[in-house]
């Protein structure tokens, strides 16, 4: 039964006043429970639990933090059928969909287990003294260490995956920092629900109850007095361009800036190569528009801008996905003011562009309906701003004269989370000279596939310049996530029974160690 309390250090706490969720499907509100609107008194108390915990949690062994990770994805499952259920109502989003976003969920807190386990984030380094050189070289060791308590900011499009026990709690934990989550008020009802998994599993785990608090509300008051709060020490958020920035700003003008993780736009472009684009044009284009429509375009990596070469095979290309975009179904979106914002954002683009299909429109509370337009590769490098996400599914083809031009654009875009490349070998001589400048732009390259779909894995980059995140040299998905929240430390000359164990000797715990500028296992 959902109670509309905070979490706020292993204690629920209820408001007398507060918000209600809303049920997109049908554009009404949720009435019960009223959930409460978190208060600047709620910010300083969760983040003072965090920090009185914070010290604790992370000196636990790493078998102990893996543990809490487990227990945490146990207890998500064990919510059963009701935590899908109620993220269905707040979102709209398929059963399905949201059965494996919760598989993704529990894999990921596991994978995150597992890498903690393994020693993963640590970059143990030894460096033995050497008395007899001259000057003698000192003994230096070197682990990182947890920045401190953390902000997560829940993400509107993936209730599960990216927010309550998303990918920036489930790393900053696996770092050894305590976390307050700002909740999304799009699903206040889900967070609350993994929420009580996580005060499950400090129980079940013993850990300290400042671990984990969630704030819940409507108010960007709240989210600006956590990023304040002096003992918060980094930042994960995942949402708009407008949101992230405005977090970054508050977070450089605290009297002790830190670093914000934010994840915020993309449009993923998406090229086709004269050779692909002529052989499979019409598996091309159903491809493309699949990935386009998939979740109604809700994706922070949805193909948001297509580029090829203008010609024939171009126009049969834009024939057959312009038929498909035709016919394509309306779909719920997360929100009202998601939906508003992206027919605002179509409206924008068509009075811009050149029209190549639109989907029927619903006629129903936030359906929406899926767009195709196109330009020519001179006209957006006269306006590259009309290359900016639209979120949901919508995309502009740009028609370019040359390769040369087509390279031009690519240099002309802001930074991008992916960028896809459609070649066949008779094309790899033209996608080789892309290389080069998709590395400078973009977090993650693929061929001949689409966008869509990150898998969570050790390799795995979710990230980019900006404004695809604010720090193109981090990662929000994989393991490589957990580096986020954690600093390197040096120890000179220590004595052995002061040092962290894992730094003892030649490396005592087991964990792969750098002995002298050697790797050793």
């Amino acid at each position: 039964m959902l109670s509309g309390d905070l979490f706020i250090g292993g204690v629920r706490r209820p408001a007398a006043a507060g918000f209600v969720a809303h049920d997109p499907s049908l554009g009404e509100a949720i009435a019960e429970p009223r959930f409460a609107e978190a208060t600047p008194a709620d910010v300083a108390d969760a983040c003072a639990a965090a920090e009185a915990a914070f010290e604790d949690y992370a000196a636990r062994p790493l078998a102990e933090r893996a543990a809490f990770l487990e227990a945490v994805a146990s207890e998500i499952e064990a919510l059963g059928d009701a935590l899908i259920e109620r993220a269905h109502r707040e979102t709209g989003l398929p059963l399905a969909r949201l059965q494996g976003e919760r598989g993704r969920t529990t894999g990921q807190l596991r994978l995150f287990a597992k890498e903690v386990l393994e020693g993963g984030g640590q970059q143990l380094r030894i460096d033995t003294a050497d008395a007899a050189r001259t000057p003698p070289k000192p003994d230096l060791r070197l682990r990182t260490v947890p920045l401190g308590p953390v902000a997560v900011f829940g993400a509107s499009n993936f209730p599960l995956a990216f927010s309550t026990a998303g990918g920036d709690t489930a790393s900053a934990l696996a770092a050894g920092c305590t976390v307050v989550v700002k909740g999304h008020p799009a699903h206040p009802g889900t967070s609350e629900l993994v929420a009580s998994a996580f005060e499950a599993a400090i129980r079940k785990t013993g850990m300290p109850a400042g671990v984990f608090s969630l704030l819940q509300g409507t108010s960007n008051a709240v989210g600006g007095a956590l990023v304040a709060d002096p003992r918060i020490t980094a930042v994960g958020f995942t949402g708009s361009r407008g949101g992230g920035t405005a977090l970054m700003k508050i977070a450089a003008e605290r009297p002790v800036p830190i670093p914000v993780y934010a994840e915020m736009s993309a449009v993923n472009p998406v090229i086709l190569l004269p050779h692909a684009l002529k052989t499979r044009g019409a598996a091309l284009a159903q491809g493309f528009v699949g990935s386009l429509t998939m979740g109604a375009g809700q994706f922070c990596t949805n193909p948001g801008l297509l580029l090829a070469v203008a010609g024939p095979d171009l126009d049969a290309f834009l024939a057959e996905a312009g038929a498909q975009v035709s016919c394509a179904a309306p779909q719920v979106m997360l929100t009202s003011g998601i939906h508003a914002a992206y027919n605002s954002g179509k409206a924008a683009l068509a009075a811009a562009a050149t029209e190549v299909a639109l989907a029927p429109e619903a006629g129903q509370p936030t359906r929406g309906s899926a767009g195709l337009f196109t330009m020519t590769g001179a006209q957006l490098l006269a306006d590259i701003g009309q290359a900016h996400e639209i979120f949901g599914a919508t995309s502009l083809v740009v028609a370019c004269a040359s390769l040369e031009e087509l390279a031009m654009v690519l240099r002309a875009l802001e930074g991008q989370l992916t960028a896809t490349l459609h070649a066949d070998p008779a094309d790899y001589e033209a996608a080789a000279k892309l290389l080069p400048i998709l590395e400078r732009k973009v977090g993650r390259i693929l061929a001949n596939g689409w966008p869509t779909g990150v898998e969570v894995t050790h390799a795995m980059v979710h990230g980019g310049p900006y404004p695809a995140t604010s720090d193109g040299r981090s990662t929000s998905v994989g393991t490589l996530a957990i580096d986020r929240f954690l600093r390197p430390v040096s120890y000179q000359d220590l004595p052995e029974a002061l040092l962290p164990t894992a730094l003892r000797g030649e490396g005592a715990d087991g964990t792969p160690v750098r002995l002298n500028g050697a790797r050793r296992v």
